[in-house]
């Protein structure tokens, strides 16, 4: 499907942006052929590993997709901004303009730099984002409490053991209290991705290492990937909780299965099983994958919910698109029912799009108050 949908942009770059050149025709085709092996991204990937969301090449050829991905993407939206335009002014000069080759030139540098830029946003280490969540019922002892969220990390050929180790010295040089990941650790089966993902093993927290599934754990094996991840030190809450003490406080941290998980044979996802058994009274903070389930969370009780999924919609414009079916909850922080939901942008991305502009990744560590 994808590798149709992509080559929509590449007709339009190919008949409006390249035909039109003041080249020789060999170097037309060699472009246009270029770009259309580009569109065709998800193909290749899909030929390479069975799955569109596990491309195994070498990093480098998968940053050199995401790069020309992304400059014909950019390129189609210029191409039709400029034939927009260009149909407009031909209403008073009765004419369709000829567009200069210096024009069309310095759109595609532009397109190609931002394409640059947006890769290089995508695939970095991401910064530290620090916020405070007040929540109602807080017990002062929890006052400061620090939790790490990370979420998205597509542990991948893009995303690999350097990575990993580089994002894991970040997260534990912070000391925090508790770490949670919010699902989508990795793409690819474990036999691909156990030394990319074996630096994870060595985060360290106060209170432990706590992970739920995401939708991409169900393309890869669920139930290995699963009891993989309680060997790196991590707890799955798989529709369960557990309670942290601090003397006679308590908080409790849930976890849920991945909506997808409904079109699967294992345990569906379900809030009510996740916070059966946890004292009452006590604040719950709720991990779970996708945002869109927010208001019924909230409706059962649920204080914080910390999701991931959307990458925070990656590029400034596809957050609007992204937002529909994640019931509008796309970035950042939402207050729902009286529940404090707070949408990660992730730590990384899908291989298959690593494109950022305007929506930075984030490392985030979170301070819970009483207040």
């Amino acid at each position: 499907m994808f590798h149709l949908i992509f080559g929509i942009p590449w007709l339009v770059v190919a008949v409006r942006f390249i035909q039109p050149l003041p080249w020789v025709w060999p170097l037309k085709l060699a472009l246009a052929l270029l770009l259309l092996a580009a569109s065709q991204y998800h193909l290749f990937s899909r030929l390479s590993s069975g799955s569109v969301f596990s491309p195994e090449f070498p990093r480098p050829l998968i940053i050199c997709f995401n790069l020309l991905f992304g400059f014909m993407l950019l390129l189609a939206v210029f191409q039709i901004a400029l034939d927009v335009v260009s149909l407009v002014l031909m209403l008073f000069k009765a004419h369709f303009p000829l567009v200069p080759a210096g024009v069309r030139y310095g759109m595609a540098a532009f397109a190609l730099a931002l394409s640059a830029f947006a890769v290089s946003q995508a695939i970095r280490v991401p910064p530290l984002k620090d916020i405070e969540i007040a929540v109602p019922g807080l017990d002062p002892a929890f006052d400061g409490y620090q939790i790490v969220q990370l979420t998205d990390l597509h542990i991948s050929r893009l995303f690999p053991a350097s990575w990993t180790r580089a994002v894991v010295e970040k997260t534990n040089a912070l000391n925090a209290d508790l770490i949670v990941i919010t699902g989508d650790l990795i793409d690819g089966k474990v036999e691909a991705r156990s030394s990319d993902i074996a630096p994870l093993a060595e985060l360290k927290a106060r209170d432990g290492v706590y992970t739920i599934p995401g939708n991409h754990e169900y393309f890869f094996g669920y139930e290995e990937w699963m009891a993989y991840y309680q060997g790196l030190n991590m707890t799955t809450l798989a529709n369960s909780n557990a309670v942290i003490e601090r003397g006679n406080a308590r908080l409790v941290i849930a976890g849920v299965t991945d909506l997808s998980s409904t079109r699967t044979a294992f345990p569906a996802h379900d809030t009510a099983a996740a916070l059966r058994g946890a004292p009452v009274g006590a604040p719950v903070i709720l991990l779970d994958h996708q945002p869109g389930q927010a208001a019924a969370n909230a409706a059962l009780g649920v204080a914080v919910q910390l999701s991931g999924h959307t990458h925070g919609g990656m590029v400034v414009g596809l957050d609007r698109v992204v937002a529909r079916p994640n019931n509008g909850f796309v970035s950042g922080f939402y207050d729902v029912g009286g529940m404090k939901l707070y949408v990660n942008n992730g730590t990384a991305l899908w291989p298959g799009f690593a494109l950022r502009l305007g929506i930075p990744s984030e490392l985030t560590r979170i301070t819970l108050r009483s207040r």
